[in-house]
């Protein structure tokens, strides 16, 4: 079967060989051809143009300077400047140079593809003749080993020498070879193969005196192999990507074949590195990329590999490898070379804003290698303190010098960003991990208990790691910020987010697990400090910039910062009712700041500090606790918990109300009306239910407040908004009376009806809970009605009217059952003639009162709201009247009906007589 084989990649390989030979003789008669062509086109165009002689003899002075003459033939190298080089000739000058340029040196964009007779003739033949060799060698040492015709040291020798007469073959053909074919067939070349081939054979000798024969031990075949290996990569740098890539794969495998009894990490690692090492440095030299990804990713899988399977595994070796793999990356290859961001190398102050510049900043050159570098980094340093791994000593050193080093790295050129976010995420990630392993969530979750003691960190060593990698973040952010080029104000922003994010991140997960909730002392400091340091650092940004307002998203993004850090050195410090009004007093305090500094974040600082006071009420609605609370009315730990705070953001919105940012003007105006409505209905609630705040239902009496106040709060918008235009003030009214319409017709009407809920209406007749819970929101949205009119749209005044006439004609029916009932008007207590008649009778009067009001107050609203209510006493006339009184009531019931309906037509008949009446006399 393997001599079948053999005899066919001959025949292949033979059949290759002449038909390429046909295929270049052709080719060579096509050149020549087109040389004559090319000839005779510009001895027409010399006589037709007395100016070209002179263009050409320019062009040739052209040629002539340039370091490189171009090589003859249809697979030359186009030059960079092939048809640029007679742009300052006008006329036929240009015309005749380019017809001699594209036939002779065609464009690398415009080249055809490579047809099939090309393939097999320049390519095949290289790579079938590779096979063959190594075919052929093996085939021999099969065929003495079989015949036993020479002992193991003489097969080895020839073997080796073998493998040398192919490096040396390689060598020899690649300083003859012609520059053309090594420029067009640059994967395919013969020398590249003929060295590949040795390389190999090479390798398979020394790993046959060692694991076959047992000629040489362990030390010996190890630095053989690694000569090899080595060697293979820098002749990479005269054969190309492909032979770099055979010896990097030849490093990798090394440790694999000669094995130990006696683990070496340290010269297992360090025989990485250095393989690494020369593997980038030719990568360096041939801008490779390809290698060098290939590189890190063997690296890490080798590290990933020892960490996961030693037991126990030592860290500073794999520490080593990566610290070293790091700093190359960043030093060495691809270091440097990142695409400008601007041409001339200066941006102008809109550029944040330029289309295509996150997306530049995030896709740079050679991205692969550095993305695959901070990869393997970040997961080795997250697997070291991972609990599925063990270790001969808890290697928490080792991770913060990882992702330091990995930061570090990041923050010396932009096209190091994803190290930086790496690094960022593998901090956040490990003291997750840290902090978890601490113990502290064995207390929220008893499975967490179990865990080995080895692996568990005490909570002083992961706070400590927490604060020395907030403290290395703030300060990388600072030196990007510190030495930021014009051209890099993406790569400042991101870094500014990163000194924000992150140490707040680091330091709130470090105090929420490992932290003393009374008071720590450790936590407050690192946290104030880290906060007074982001904000020194924002003044000196504007400073710098002078006022030039390119400081705006970094000094931003680190002013946010500063505030988060401050708010976990107030949890730190403070608790309770305190923190919540320290928060207040720090969030306004920025706003007043604006009075000092006029940096467009100070505003919005304010606001997430409301965002931060409403995630604390959410947390504990009672701010101190529900057994600290008490159960006096008003003057309780609510009403300066929630008052303080509405009281500071109604003073932030005034004092911002001419800010020149409306988004923000209007945010505070909307969460100082909020922070005012939850002060209210919060004490309200806590009033109406003896000093208790849970989720019971509420009563209609406390309901009934929260819709005034509702009503209220809409009158005062309208106000506001008449006084200091605002869409807050405008739609925010708006938007409460219409909750304030839903709540009448889910709560008023329906879910508190005492009808339906039975609930008492108290002893005294008028004054009683219909009072507060119908009449006097009705009134209200009378009141609201009359005056939103003109102010706001038509269909939401009626809506105003419409829910004041249900309201009146809610209480007024609920009036009459209380009067034949008493306090209980539940449904379970039927009905009796009277009070079927008394409600005709109130309808009716109801109706009429409605009209008058409308035609006096000329509202249109209020007059349809009595139609309304007429026509369903009408139907209930009719319909119910009829056929449940009896005698007198009935027949007073149609009579008083018809009265009314009477009196009413005239008074409809006044009224539009006199209307027709007016629009006469003014025509």
């Amino acid at each position: 079967m393997l001599e079948a084989i053999a005899l066919l990649a001959f025949v292949i390989a033979l059949a290759a060989f002449l038909g390429g030979r046909r295929t270049a003789e052709r080719l060579d008669g096509e050149i020549e051809s087109l040389k004559a062509e090319i000839a005779r086109l510009g001895r027409e165009w010399t006589e037709r143009s007395p100016d070209v002689e002179a263009a050409r003899t320019e062009a040739d002075v052209a040629k002539a300077a340039e370091p490189e003459a171009i090589a003859d033939g249809p697979w030359a190298r186009e030059r960079p400047d092939a048809h640029t080089v007679a742009d300052e000739s006008r006329g036929a000058a240009e015309s005749l140079d380019e017809a001699a340029a594209t036939p002779a040196i065609p464009s690398a964009a415009a080249a055809p593809a490579e047809s099939l007779e090309s393939r097999i003739g320049g390519r095949w033949p290289v790579w079938v003749g590779g096979l063959a060799l190594a075919l052929g060698g093996y085939f021999l040492v099969q065929y003495s080993i079989e015949a036993g015709l020479l002992s193991p040291a003489v097969r080895l020798t020839l073997a080796a020498a073998f493998g040398v007469v192919l490096g040396v073959a390689g060598e020899v053909i690649r300083r003859r070879a012609l520059p053309g074919i090594a420029d067009r067939f640059r994967n395919a070349m013969i020398p590249g193969v003929l060295t590949a081939a040795g390389a190999v054979t090479l390798f398979g000798v020394v790993y046959a005196a060692h694991g076959i024969y047992d000629f040489i031990g362990t030390g010996a075949a190890f630095v053989l192999l690694a000569l090899v290996s080595l060697a293979t990569v820098g002749l990479s740098l005269l054969h190309g990507q492909a032979l770099a890539g055979l010896g990097l794969l030849a490093s990798l495998l090394t440790p694999l074949f000669v094995s130990s009894g006696e683990p070496r990490p340290w010269v297992l690692f360090g025989f990485l590195a250095v393989a690494w090492l020369a593997t980038l440095a030719a990568s360096r030299l041939r801008h490779w990329s390809v290698v060098p990804t290939l590189a890190n990713a063997g690296l890490g899988l080798w590290g990933l590999a020892y960490v996961a399977l030693a037991t126990p595994f030592e860290a500073p070796p794999v520490t080593f490898a990566l610290l070293l793999m790091i700093a190359g990356v960043a030093l060495i290859w691809p270091g440097r070379a990142e695409r400008t961001a601007e041409p001339s190398g200066v941006t102008q102050i809109g550029a944040a804003s330029e289309p295509g510049a996150w997306e530049r900043l995030f896709t740079p050159p050679h991205l692969a290698i550095s993305i695959s570098a901070a990869i393997a980094a970040t997961v080795l340093a997250l697997l070291f303190i991972s609990p599925a791994v063990d270790a001969a000593r808890f290697p928490v050193s080792e991770f913060a010098v990882i992702v330091v080093a990995l930061a570090a790295a990041g923050s010396l050129r932009p096209a190091a960003i994803y190290a930086a976010l790496l690094a960022a995420f593998g901090a956040i990630a490990g003291t997750w991990s840290l902090t978890a392993l601490s113990g502290v969530l064995a207390y929220l979750d008893p499975s967490f208990a179990g865990s080995p003691p080895q692996i568990v960190v005490p909570g002083r060593t992961a706070m400590l790691t927490a604060m020395t990698l907030s403290a290395l973040f703030i300060l990388l952010g600072g030196l990007v910020l510190a030495r930021r080029p014009a051209g890099d104000r993406q790569f400042a922003a991101l870094w500014a987010g990163i000194a924000a994010v992150v140490p707040n991140a680091l330091l709130a997960m470090s105090f929420v697990m490992t932290g003393s909730f009374a008071f720590d002392l450790p936590h407050g400091l690192a946290a104030f400090a880290g906060g007074l340091f982001l904000l020194g650092l924002v003044e000196w940004l504007y400073r710098r910039s002078a006022g030039a307002g390119d400081a705006d998203v970094d000094g931003g993004l680190l002013a946010l910062g500063s505030f988060g850090l401050f708010v976990i050195g107030l949890h730190a410090w403070t608790d309770g009712l305190v923190t919540t009004l320290a928060i207040a007093l720090l969030g306004a305090g920025y706003s007043f700041g604006t009075r000092l500094r006029s940096w467009p974040v100070l505003p919005w600082v304010t606001v997430t500090g409301a965002v931060v006071i409403l995630a604390r009420i959410a947390w504990e609605p009672t701010i101190v606790g529900p057994g600290n609370l008490g159960t006096t009315p008003v003057f309780n730990a609510l009403l300066p918990g929630y008052g303080v705070p509405a009281l500071l953001l109604v003073a932030s919105a005034y004092l911002l109300r001419a800010w020149p940012d409306l988004r923000v003007r209007n945010l505070l105006q909307a969460l100082a009306s909020l922070f005012v409505l939850l002060t209210l209905a919060i004490l309200v609630r806590h009033a109406m239910n003896r000093g208790v705040l849970d989720s019971s239902v509420p009563t209609l009496g406390e309901q009934a407040i929260y819709t005034l106040l509702a009503i209220g709060a809409s009158g005062i918008f309208m106000t506001l908004d008449g006084r200091s235009p605002s869409p807050v003030f405008r739609y925010g009214g708006m938007a409460l009376g219409v909750l304030s319409m839903l709540s009448v017709l889910g709560a008023h009407l329906v879910g508190l009806n005492p009808y339906f809920s039975g609930e008492l209406l108290g002893s005294v007749p008028v004054f009683d809970l219909l009072l507060i819970g119908y009449l006097l929101p009705a009134i209200g949205y009378f009141g609201l009605a009359w005056y939103a009119r003109g102010r706001r749209p038509l269909p939401y005044v009626v809506a105003l009217a419409v829910s004041g006439a249900i309201l009146a004609f809610a209480w007024a029916t609920l009036s009459v059952r209380r009067f034949w009932q008493g306090q209980n008007v539940a449904d379970w207590k039927g009905f009796v003639q009277g009070e079927t008649y008394t409600y005709s009778v109130v309808w009716l009067v109801l109706g009429v009162v409605l009209l008058v009001a409308g035609s006096r107050l000329d509202a249109k609203s209020i007059r349809i709201a009595s139609a309304v209510l007429v026509f369903v006493a009408v139907l209930k006339v009719f319909l119910i009247d009829m056929s449940n009184l009896e005698g007198f009531l009935r027949a007073l019931s149609f009579i008083g009906l018809g009265a009314v309906l009477i009196g009413i037509g005239l008074f409809y008949q006044k009224i539009l007589s006199g209307s027709a009446g007016n629009r006469a006399r003014r025509a």
